[in-house]
């Protein structure tokens, strides 16, 4: 007997998950290494922090275009890029 797998469905979700963080970390145009890729009950959950609302939602359609049928949230958050109000006096 032999397995049929239905070649719509795709390949399975953690094929997936791996093919997202590669995209994360290695296309020139993102190298987000602190963005994290997550297996939810409905779908992949990127997690982390990037330094502007720009980048998080180039990010996120850079991925939507790579992988259009895979459900994707964000909870990507921002990085505080402002400096600092007071001078830090160490001991």
């Amino acid at each position: 007997m032999t397995e049929h797998r239905d070649v719509a469905t795709g390949p399975p979700d953690e094929y997936v998950e791996a093919e997202i963080q590669r995209l994360l970390t290695e296309d020139p145009d993102v190298a987000e290494q602190g963005i994290t890729v997550a297996r939810k009950e409905r779908g992949l959950v990127l997690s982390g922090e990037v330094e502007s609302p720009h980048r998080r939602e180039e990010i996120l359609r850079r991925v939507s275009e790579r992988f259009p049928d895979v459900p994707i949230t964000s909870d990507i958050g921002l990085i505080r890029t402002q400096a600092p109000t007071e001078i830090e006096q160490l001991p």
